[in-house]
């Protein structure tokens, strides 16, 4: 089986997944309620597949799919200030072919990186708890196997950070999760074995808005994954 091929297969695992009955509830009747600027869309309601390039070096790795965002178009970081804000980095870098992403089918392509998540159903209140992490943790351990040139992995956030790292000790490739703190532009280099570490503030109106990530330190952050492939 090609890597693609495994990929599609576990997108459509991960989109048929019923595992954590909250996040489940949540997600329909965000879907069923919509927001009033959204009234004439159809939310897509159902977990969020990853998205990108199947031979990317760079994996990023977000939080969880928006509640108007994600949720409703069916693809990370798409349709919301989130996503604006990561795609146009992303763009900057040369890592995505246009700036914007508002739905599935527009023309948005990204190259050299793949986006994925550490849970995969909008949340409440943006806050999965640790069992709902941990159901989801086998969708990104699998990922992690099959995508297979990735030299640099960027954690959007410290929750993202602490989903990766759980994998990395699961699997008993590191000691401990506590060795690796999480602080905007850290990079750990793992050993050969694995790939490169960048951490990040996730680009949520929460960080963007109060200034602690700005446009000119995301964008720092992948000329930095740049200049270490």
């Amino acid at each position: 089986m090609t890597v693609v091929d495994s990929l599609c297969q576990l997108q459509d695992e991960i989109e048929a997944c019923t595992k954590c009955k909250r996040l489940r509830a949540h997600s329909l009747e965000v879907a069923r309620i919509k927001r009033r600027a959204y009234r004439n869309w159809e939310y897509w309601g159902r977990p969020v597949p990853s998205f990108g390039d199947p031979h990317a070096r760079v994996l990023v790795i977000g939080l969880a799919p928006g509640a108007h965002g994600a949720n409703r178009t069916g693809r990370m970081f798409t349709g919301d200030s989130s996503g604006d804000f990561l795609y146009s980095t992303l763009y900057a870098t040369g890592f995505a072919s246009q700036p914007e992403a508002t739905t599935r089918d527009d023309s948005l392509r990204l190259k050299d990186c793949y986006i994925t998540a550490a849970a995969r159903c909008a949340p409440p209140d943006n806050k999965p708890t640790r069992e709902e992490f941990g159901a989801c943790s086998p969708f990104l351990a699998r990922e992690l196997e099959t995508l297979p040139n990735v030299r640099i992995v960027v954690a959007l956030g410290h929750l993202a950070l602490g989903a990766y790292l759980s994998v990395l000790q699961y699997k008993n490739l590191i000691k401990k999760r506590s060795d690796y703190p999480f602080r905007h532009g850290k990079l750990y280099n793992l050993g050969d074995r694995l790939p490169d570490l960048v951490c990040s503030y996730h680009p949520s109106r929460q960080n963007t808005q109060t200034g602690r990530l700005t446009m000119s330190m995301m964008v720092g952050i992948f000329r930095q994954v740049r200049r270490r492939l």
